[in-house]
């Protein structure tokens, strides 16, 4: 069962075997930065702890791991570096291997006059208030993100594993040069020129010096362009009416509130689409998501996780109502018994109640063109935030949009973890960047085919749609 989500993953059948499997299975997840799992039946837990024989074939182990500083030979370096210093409209692509490399990121990107785009896993990397930096890539991603990739000559990709090549650039289009500590994810979402094994850190520092500095900015300065249309564009959409709330202006009303040093998580589902989008990171926050398995029922055990390494900071998880369902209310106890522990008790999980497994619903209507289907998609009613107030904490409901704002500021300002709950429309659509024929023509014939949104559902996507071209009047 474990196998094939961990680096690592042993039963210890004896005692002598259990010092080795510790430090190996701790080493290993230090140094793969991956999840490590040991199994102990419940009988060897009964049995004395035993060092491992001084004989042939005992395994002995020690602790102890430090990073090593991983950088490429100078060789790759100066081959990097012609591609990057020839490219005139560079884009950068960050992940999270690139999360302690922000400053360095910003001054090779300052240096070539690039534009950078941010999977999934690097939202914290850069500050969305450069106006460079396009936001999200991918389905969850941007569309001045998605015009970077189409149009750029080189691409530079940063310690990211993003995995979706129609959305990087036409292979034979770009020149390409990728870093990652890991090898076996070199060239693998593009055909790279100069693939580079090292810290993303460590290598950029080794790299910054053999760039040119680019003397033309109509480059950069076309790309500043796509991404303030843009946040219009998110803005309009976000003051779109639905019924009752439309979700996206629950996170741009956040955004502008989001204390200094937050700690975000989201999880999956059409919540992860507004968290990628509509959250303008600031330096010194932090975020993350389950974002490589794209598993329900992260986010609130990831804000826990952050409470106790950072019991001083606040943190906010974004959820979906049916992972709230799945597991996450059952860890709002986990925090009632913990958070007077904490320096900082601001702890708020926003609850998305719109009575839908939104993300599948939509993506049945664009991807395959099926209606949604009732007996999977539909989710009892349940009123989180009087769960939460039996329970000790904070419980606040939303179902007007203009209180919002108001809600926000209680959360935050609460003395203790606050749970709020926002009324949403189902039928509000989390819309791709970029919009295939096909998708379209699924979009046309869901309707047809019965789906229980009926014509909310196809005016709710018109009036997103809409938001792009007049939003003064959407």
């Amino acid at each position: 069962m474990f196998a094939d989500v961990t680096a690592f993953v042993q039963t210890a059948m004896v005692p002598a075997q259990v010092r080795h499997l510790v430090d190996r299975a701790v080493r290993i997840a230090l140094g793969h930065r991956k999840v490590t799992a040991l199994i102990l039946p419940n009988d060897l837990q009964e049995l004395p702890m035993e060092a491992p024989p001084r004989k042939h074939g005992a395994v002995f182990s020690g602790i102890g791991w430090s990073a090593p500083k991983v950088v490429p030979v100078d060789a790759d370096l100066f081959r990097a570096a012609d591609i990057l210093n020839s490219g005139k409209k560079v884009a950068i692509l960050v992940g999270a291997g690139a999360k302690h490399a922000t400053d360095l990121v910003i001054a090779v990107a300052d240096r070539l006059g690039a534009g950078a785009a941010k999977a999934l896993l690097g939202k914290q990397v850069l500050p969305d208030d450069l106006p460079w930096v396009t936001g999200s890539i991918g389905m969850l991603g941007t569309r001045p993100s998605y015009e970077m990739m189409m149009a750029c000559d080189t691409l530079l990709m940063l310690g990211s594993g993003f995995p979706y090549a129609e959305f990087l650039p036409e292979e034979g289009k770009a020149r390409g040069v990728q870093v990652d500590l890991d090898p076996a994810m070199l060239s693998i979402r593009y055909p790279m020129e100069a693939n580079l094994t090292g810290d993303v850190g460590a290598t950029l520092t080794a790299l910054l010096p053999l760039l040119d500095q680019k003397p033309d900015t109509a480059w950069r300065d076309g790309i500043a362009g796509w991404v303030d249309d843009w946040w219009k564009t998110l803005d309009a959409r976000a003051k779109v009416p639905a019924t009752p709330v439309n979700p996206q202006r629950v996170f741009t009303e956040l955004s502008p509130r989001l204390p200094d040093g937050v700690i975000l998580t989201s999880d999956s589902g059409s919540c992860a689409n507004w968290y990628a989008r509509d959250l303008k990171i600031r330096r010194g926050m932090m975020a993350s998501l389950s974002g490589g398995l794209a598993s329900m029922g992260a986010a609130v055990p990831y804000a826990i996780a952050a409470k106790f390494a950072y019991p001083d900071r606040p943190v906010i998880a974004m959820v979906g109502d049916g992972a709230m369902q799945m597991n996450n209310m059952a860890e709002l106890i986990t925090i009632a018994k913990y958070w007077q522990r904490w320096a900082d008790p601001r702890l708020i999980v926003m609850v998305l109640n719109n009575e839908d497994l939104n993300q599948v619903t939509w993506e049945q209507r664009i991807m395959e063109g099926n209606p949604k289907f009732d007996a999977t998609q539909s989710l009892p009613d349940v009123p989180y935030h009087k769960f939460a107030e039996l329970i000790g904490l904070e419980g606040i409901f939303v179902d007007d949009p203009e209180q919002l704002g108001p809600a926000w500021d209680r959360a935050l300002a609460a003395d203790r973890p606050v749970v709020l709950e926002v009324k949403a429309d189902p039928e509000v659509p989390p819309l791709p960047p970029h919009i295939s024929f096909e998708q379209a023509r699924n979009f046309v014939s869901f309707a047809a085919k019965g789906d229980s949104g009926g014509l909310h559902s196809i005016a709710g996507a018109a009036r997103q749609v809409l938001a792009n071209i007049l939003p003064e009047k959407a």
